[in-house]
């Protein structure tokens, strides 16, 4: 893997610095084809750097829907109304264009292109243009990401880049490929977060797009509602400090990338955006603000070739950030993971709780998901079969948020049993981006303290750490001297700490 430098020299002012843990059991059976593990990556702003609203400026889009169907239900004029207050919770020295899309894509603002720097001049300019807009047309949403991503390449790399777009329908004039082939132009470009208005978007088409640029998808019922949603938006826009992080795995030559998913605060698989070179494997995670996120990481093996009894270390994890160069530099230490193959084909334990939690976390999601797809596609019968599995699963999880959603889709059908209630369109919608917002990391994760008192002691710690200096592995996060080159690691880690 290469040495590292230490930690205390890797970060820049502007950054973010990573923690790693990884709860999973390092004890395969007999024949056991893959070794699962979830990871939580917490990221916190350098105490001896600027506060985060003095850091880098970023740059934001808004990409506003002009399509005809806006005209209806006075949604044109909330929209307005929604871009105006996102315009006014921008700081001074934030970059902003608007983008107005229908089957085209034309920049409402600045009249010029490109990106504009943020002032109170600027401010009543761009509300100035916003008034103005009117709606015609159609609605082809790859177009209007191609013409966000030209913007966003006139503002340095180094900067945080954000779209924020709303559509009230479905996009109608571009084919799925077309759609692909632009957000394949767009990924790592920029993050996207998206709104579906009302009740005749696509839920599927929303998801597809946050999930390609590490956005988060949601439904805007009530169109008044969008101004407060906006305004919150921008205030989360303003916490991103580091424009693009990915997860580094190197993976021993006996071990395959299953998958990876992001487990919370947004579920998403994130398989296919993986980049393979040999055993090395960079997966994007988008921006970064101060916050914790879980990732669950299946590796595949054939157990014959893993010797019985033999630890040895299946993975390398370490978080790299992109500079503005486009290389990649490691923001955490290096943490590893080890497996070791038993003598029986029984199953040495249940899964940790943790990993227990996100699987069925991750059914619940699939559940929801499942069953918003087949009401949309006229599968009445098996929607209402993945509205009772959705119902069973959140019981049981004890998903309060997700439960109320559920039970406010549900009738009494023919047969007794619950079925989903044809005439709320809207909210089968929401149900759809709602499979997505799974929440925080539970607390329990969290802990620096795995002491028998603390319910974390239950969740078994299967890494070990990297010596930065000599790249050799040391068994237990809280060794104070590498066991290869006798190198002392930092305070932190000898007392437990996060990186």
């Amino acid at each position: 893997m290469g040495t590292l430098r230490e930690p205390e020299q890797r970060f820049d002012a502007s950054g973010l610095r990573f923690s790693l843990e990884v709860f999973g059991t390092e004890d395969l059976s007999f024949d056991a084809k893959r070794l699962d593990v979830l990871l939580t990556v917490c990221g916190r702003i350098d105490a001896q750097g600027p506060p985060a609203p003095d850091r880098n400026p970023f740059a934001e889009v808004l990409v506003m829907d002009r399509s005809l169907s806006m005209a209806s239900a006075g949604k044109i004029g909330e929209a307005k109304r929604a871009a105006y207050a996102a315009v006014d919770a921008l700081p001074d020295g934030a970059y902003l264009a608007v983008v107005a899309g229908n089957q085209e894509a034309s920049v409402l603002f600045p009249v010029a292109g490109g990106l504009v720097r943020v002032d109170p001049a600027v401010r009543h300019a761009a509300k100035e243009r916003i008034r103005g807009l009117t709606p015609r047309g159609g609605t082809r949403i790859g177009r209007w990401l191609r013409r966000t991503e030209e913007l966003f390449a006139t503002v340095d790399a180094d900067i945080v880049r954000h779209a924020a777009l709303y559509t009230d329908g479905r996009n109608e004039h571009e084919s799925a490929d077309e759609l692909g082939a632009a957000l394949e132009a767009c990924a790592n470009r920029f993050v996207c977060d998206a709104r579906g208005l009302g009740e005749d978007w696509d839920h599927a088409e929303l998801l597809r797009i946050t999930e390609a640029l590490h956005g988060e998808a949601g439904a805007v019922i009530e169109v008044s509602d969008l101004a407060e949603d906006f305004t919150a938006l921008m205030a989360k826009v303003r916490r991103l400090v580091t424009p693009r992080v990915h997860l580094g795995l190197h993976l021993n030559e006996r071990f395959r990338l299953g998958f990876v998913r992001q487990s919370r605060p947004i579920a998403v698989d994130l398989t296919a955006l993986a980049r393979h070179d040999g055993q090395d494997v960079q997966v994007p995670l988008g921006s970064w603000a101060e916050e914790t996120r879980e990732y669950r990481l299946s590796l595949q093996v054939d157990p014959e070739q893993l010797d019985v009894g033999v630890l040895i270390r299946a993975l390398r994890v370490t978080v790299l950030a992109e500079t503005a160069d486009g290389s990649r530099e490691p923001r955490s230490d290096t943490l590893s993971v080890k497996a070791r193959r038993l003598a029986t084909t029984d199953t040495p334990a249940p899964l940790p709780a943790p990993l227990t939690a996100e699987e069925r976390g991750y059914d619940l999601s699939m559940a929801m998901r499942a069953c918003a797809k087949a009401f949309m596609d006229k599968r009445f019968d098996a929607a209402d079969r993945e509205l009772r599995e959705a119902l069973r699963l959140a019981r049981a999880l004890g998903a309060t948020e997700r439960l109320r959603l559920l039970e406010s889709l549900a009738v009494v059908g023919a047969d007794g049993r619950p079925a989903v209630d044809h005439r709320k369109r809207a909210l089968i919608q929401q149900l759809g981006v709602e499979s997505t917002h799974t929440g925080p990391v539970p607390q329990d994760l969290l802990r620096d303290d795995a002491g028998p008192t603390q319910p974390g002691a239950s969740y078994p710690r299967i890494v070990s750490r990297v010596c930065p200096a000599c790249g050799e592995t040391t068994s237990g996060l809280r060794v104070k001297i590498c066991e290869n080159c006798g190198h002392r690691f930092a305070d932190a880690h000898a007392a437990g700490g996060p990186t």
